[in-house]
């Protein structure tokens, strides 16, 4: 595999998990997030650490951004920042879950000045992104995907191209669609599971690899029983999430209840400072009275 100039912009949970595998695989990787206390450890592995995006991406062939939000998203390639200081030629991939509109209009710009955009965004937590088994979904030109798949599978096992400009970002937010719903039901289950006196890690024996079983069956639950709600996602990005997903479902005019309803839970969540636990705190939420 080729060597490879990559900056790589916001290191959060699963962004380290990335970078890591990047280095382990030869890149040349210059890494900038706001704290530089994060990026520590990466610099101490052979990463190079940036004082600004303008530096982070000035040589890069490869520029990878996972930060938080759309706003995030926005001020790192607009505002003096990647689209104005990306080498020519350069391929830009977004792997922050955002929003569909801003992924293409990233896309236009990025082309009209002759670099190249991919929106990316993954599923997987934590833990898909520390074991390379990320599922990445892209959109954008083929030929241009075709280019970086290469790359994606140093960090991920299902990789797959949905179509143009903002199609990643599209797929991303059914996969949170999905998701939102799902967890209602894991978090129910395991409440009325310990109501009834069971043994839960005995119950998930039986029921995560029949009908019921799901990833955040099968990876979240082990640690709602351990009360264990530090995040593989937060509560907070995930709001953001499906927040984007009910704006685009009012734009088509699709009515999203059992979407709205895991809103309102994790909404609640967010209000009563959990904002910065992981996703499976909803569990929390049901088994208190």
């Amino acid at each position: 595999m080729d060597k490879r100039k990559i900056a790589f912009i916001g290191i959060g949970v699963m962004g380290k998990s990335i970078v890591k595998h990047l280095l382990k695989a030869d890149h040349e990787v210059t890494v900038f997030t706001r704290t530089k206390e994060k990026a520590e450890m990466l610099v101490n592995n052979g990463a190079t650490w940036a004082d600004s995006v303008a530096k982070a991406v000035k040589n890069a062939e490869i520029v990878i951004t996972m930060v938080g939000y759309p706003s995030d998203v926005e001020e790192v390639y607009y505002a003096d920042g990647i689209l104005d200081h990306a080498a020519e030629g350069a391929i830009l991939i977004d792997m922050t879950t955002s929003s569909p509109a801003l992924a293409k209009r990233i896309y236009a710009d990025a082309k009209s000045k002759r670099l190249f955009s991919l929106d990316a965004p993954v599923s997987g937590g934590d833990v898909g992104a520390q074991n390379g088994t990320l599922s990445i979904m892209c959109g954008g030109d083929q030929a241009t995907f075709e280019k970086m798949e290469f790359l994606f599978k140093v960090f991920g096992s299902q990789i797959i191209y949905q179509g143009d400009a903002g199609a990643g970002q599209h797929t991303k937010m059914c996969n949170q669609i999905a998701i939102a719903t799902n967890m209602i039901g894991v978090c129910e289950a395991l409440a009325y599971g310990r109501e009834a006196g069971l043994d839960l890690d005995t119950v998930l024996q039986s029921i995560s690899s029949g009908a019921a079983g799901s990833w955040s069956l099968s990876n979240l639950a082990p640690r709602m029983i351990k009360e264990d709600f530090e995040p593989g996602f937060y509560v907070k990005h995930f709001l953001k999430d499906m927040d984007i997903a009910l704006a685009e479902a009012e734009i088509m005019k699709l009515p999203l209840p059992g979407l709205q309803m895991a809103r309102d839970l994790y909404n609640r969540l967010s209000e009563e400072g959990f904002g910065d636990k992981g996703t499976q705190v909803l569990y929390k939420q049901l088994t208190e009275k």
